[in-house]
């Protein structure tokens, strides 16, 4: 008997800047509905769900933006979807911004069971963007200013009849995310991104922003053997265009749903928890074929970022180099 999960990527369309808590909760609620109705157990929102991209605009002091936080989760803004959730019964994955007691900021994210129980937390590990301000851009990315990276790193949770990891948008761009992750049993992924379309630094990236978003969640899958369910927000926030292209992956690095807007939408998907096996037993079985004393230089806290220029293979850090 094969293990069925139906899964939910609940895209949402702009977030004004000026928008209330309350008033994107709504829009959250009405998209669980519409999942719920879809048969969905699980609902995938974005990163950062309740608010608009704050991380484009600079704030000093930083406590200045202290508002655009939740110091409790649920809180009272939250506490209606999770009360509405656990009527549906449909558990659901959730991006927001964290303030802690002591006064850690961290882009994190929750991930909720069908009864209305935390399952666990997640904070994003990969923090993108630069830290200063940085007026000449015509929007910011200012996510190393405003967060910390996540100290705990990535893991996988039993829930849903399976393993679940979390990640959320850049954390999607590093194959490390999904190989750790995927060592820890992860049958299902959920993400949540915010992606914009223009990347100042380099805009010829800009063109291939839609195929790099699909490159990586799908090697991911597939070299991992994991669904992988990614929600999106999308549209013309504030100014800045972001890229949308809500997906749900499968262990072979299918996509098996899409979203066909930019707006509020809804994509569903039966996902068969034991398909990852047909990946993780056979072409990636971790324990028979993977060489992880070959592979030391990952975990290397500052190696090099190129190779040397001359043709002779750089030897492995554990090995003197030998003199000609």
């Amino acid at each position: 008997m094969t293990r069925h999960l139906v899964v939910a990527a609940a895209q949402l369309g702009p977030v004004a800047r000026d928008e209330p808590r309350p008033a994107v909760v709504e829009r959250l609620i009405a998209l669980g509905r519409d999942a719920a109705r879809r048969g969905a157990e699980l609902v995938v929102f974005p990163e950062l769900a309740l608010t608009t991209f704050f991380p484009r605009w600079w704030t000093e002091p930083l406590d200045a933006a202290d508002h655009w936080f939740e110091t409790d989760m649920p809180g009272p803004a939250t506490r209606p979807l999770f009360e509405a959730a656990a009527s549906l019964g449909i558990g659901f994955f959730l991006g927001y911004a964290e303030l802690t007691p002591d006064g850690h900021r961290y882009n994190s994210a929750v991930l909720v069971e069908r009864d209305g129980t935390v399952v666990g937390n997640f904070r994003k590990v990969h923090i993108p963007g630069h830290e200063g301000n940085e007026p000449w851009r015509p929007f910011q990315h200012l996510e190393r200013y405003y967060f910390e990276p996540g100290p705990a790193g990535f893991s996988v949770w039993n829930a849903f009849g399976g393993r679940v990891g979390m990640m959320l948008c850049n954390d999607r761009r590093w194959s490390e995310t999904y190989r750790v992750m995927g060592l820890l049993g992860a049958e299902l992924i959920c993400c949540g991104y915010n992606t914009p379309v223009h990347y100042p630094p380099d805009p010829s990236q800009d063109i291939l922003a839609g195929f790099h978003n699909q490159l990586v969640m799908q090697a991911g899958a597939y070299q991992n053997g994991t669904w992988i369910v990614a929600a999106a927000k999308g549209g013309v926030e504030e100014g800045s265009e972001l890229l949308a292209q809500s997906s749900i992956i499968a262990p072979s690095g299918q996509i098996v749903a899409q979203a066909l807007t930019t707006g509020d939408e809804v994509i569903v998907a039966d996902c068969d928890l034991d398909w990852c096996d047909r990946y993780k037993k056979t072409l990636f079985d971790f324990a028979r074929y993977r060489r992880p004393e070959v592979y030391t230089l990952i975990a290397e806290p500052h190696s090099p970022a190129h190779a040397p220029t001359g043709r002779e293979p750089v030897p492995p850090p554990s090995e003197p180099a030998v003199a000609p």
